[in-house]
């Protein structure tokens, strides 16, 4: 067992991946970039838009609310992620970064004036109630979503723990649109999780990509290692609906499985934004056999740990392709205490491809199914077996057939809770067993 990167640590970066973000300064055009030159005659426009507001708009406008919205359309023009945030918006935002808020555990985003959610939060209200990832929601209550900003949406989704919210939602498949009563709770976002699946295989659970992630990676890596006696023989890593996060975050978690070589690199205008990040010596499974679950909710940061993996034949990504978000958003802050959040960069996997709009494709593909037992019916006949043949000679290691038949109900079990880490631990017994006879 190698314990190089039991202490890792990795300093947060201005640059993050997904909802949680974190904060930077702006930085000044200077005199000689010729991009720094004021457009004069569109500012004119502006200023004689901004006079006819004023002087005949119905109902009069605060001149703080008239230019901040003006701030707000300049950013929502640029992409689905950059935006202008208030004082309010920005405490909100920092809320809902610490780990623990009253809401609804839901990461969203807009799409075509509507939320759309990224994915659901393990362990919450959401979950529970069934929303799943590219849900639109179009109204909140009775309130239309149409309009609202995004920071306003989430405004309005969180609240105290304990009160109830009616989202009416539209799922792709779903001939209308249909209501979904959810009861608010205090949203504790615990990152890493894990279980033995079978003797010495693991699964590791990363539902978000927070600053401590890489060291609970190695902190369940470990558990699973004191469960199982020894090495693991193999792991599962899910990302599934896993919306990103830091990005520092992400950069630990593929570290901790690669002995060297690129791991990301963003590329942006400013110089602060190309960045390459490389893997350190030492796997903290010592190259045992991965696979990596992802789906159409694994987004950002979830995608750059699968293409890393990917690139570097790592691991075998297994299920949908991913959300496709490619880009990295920069937290500034403003004098007023508000704050803009600017997409300022692309990320790309080691071999250099964006995954911007496009996702990153399995190696396995692998259809949304649920399994059932077969139930045998009267005119079923059982397959005669040995156990079944007069003076049969017994089996002298009945602890060993009893082990093998409770294995066996466990994988059917869950194939019908989970059909894709069914299949992955599948996968990963193959694989050990490639690696095994090498």
């Amino acid at each position: 067992m190698n314990f190089g990167k039991r202490s890792l640590t990795l300093a947060a970066t201005a640059m993050t991946c997904g909802y949680l973000l974190a904060i930077g300064h702006s930085v000044l055009a200077t005199r000689d970039d010729p991009n720094s030159a004021l457009p004069l005659e569109e500012l004119r426009t502006f200023t004689d838009v901004f006079t006819r507001i004023k002087s005949n708009y119905v109902e009069e406008i605060d001149d703080k609310e008239l230019l901040e919205n003006a701030i707000r359309g300049m950013l929502t023009g640029l992409d689905p992620h950059s935006t202008y945030l208030n004082g309010e918006e920005f405490k909100e935002l920092r809320i809902g970064t610490s780990g623990e808020f009253g809401g609804l555990g839901i990461e969203v985003g807009m799409e075509n004036g509507f939320v759309k959610v990224v994915s659901p939060i393990d362990d919450t209200p959401a979950q529970r109630a069934g929303i799943l990832s590219g849900d639109l929601i179009i109204r909140l209550d009775e309130k239309p979503v149409k309009g609202l900003t995004l920071n306003e949406a989430v405004k309005l989704m969180r609240g105290k723990p304990g009160s109830e919210i009616i989202l009416t939602v539209v799922r792709e498949g779903v001939d209308k649109p249909f209501k979904v009563s959810i009861t608010r709770d205090v949203i504790k976002v615990r990152s890493v999780r894990s279980r033995m699946l079978e003797d010495g295989f693991g699964y590791v659970r990363v539902s978000h990509f927070q600053v401590r992630s890489p060291q609970g990676l190695l902190k369940e890596v470990e558990k699973l290692e004191e469960k199982n006696g020894g090495p693991l023989r193999g792991l599962v890593l899910d990302l599934r609906n896993n919306p990103g996060g830091v990005l520092s975050a992400a950069v630990g978690i593929s570290d901790a499985f690669l002995d060297k070589g690129l791991i990301v690199y963003t590329e942006g205008r400013i110089d602060d934004s190309r960045l390459r990040y490389n893997a350190t010596p030492g796997d903290v499974i010592d190259g045992a056999p991965l696979v990596v679950l992802v789906n159409g909710g694994s987004a950002s940061a979830s995608e750059i740990v699968a293409g890393a993996m990917q690139d570097h034949k790592r691991a075998v990504i297994l299920g949908d392709r991913t959300f496709g978000k490619g880009s990295v958003q920069t937290i500034q802050d403003l004098p007023n205490g508000g704050a803009v959040k600017l997409t300022t960069a692309r990320y790309y996997t080691p071999s250099g491809r964006s995954i911007q709009a496009e996702g990153i494709t399995p190696d396995i593909s692998t259809a949304r199914l649920t399994v059932a037992a077969s139930k045998a019916s009267e005119d079923d006949i059982e397959p005669l077996k040995e156990s079944d043949l007069r003076g049969r000679l017994e089996n002298t290691d009945q602890e060993a057939a009893d082990e093998s038949a409770n294995a066996s109900d466990s994988r059917m079990t869950l194939a019908e809770s989970d059909y894709e880490l069914y299949e992955a631990l599948n996968l990963l017994k193959g694989l050990y067993i490639l690696q095994a006879q090498r």
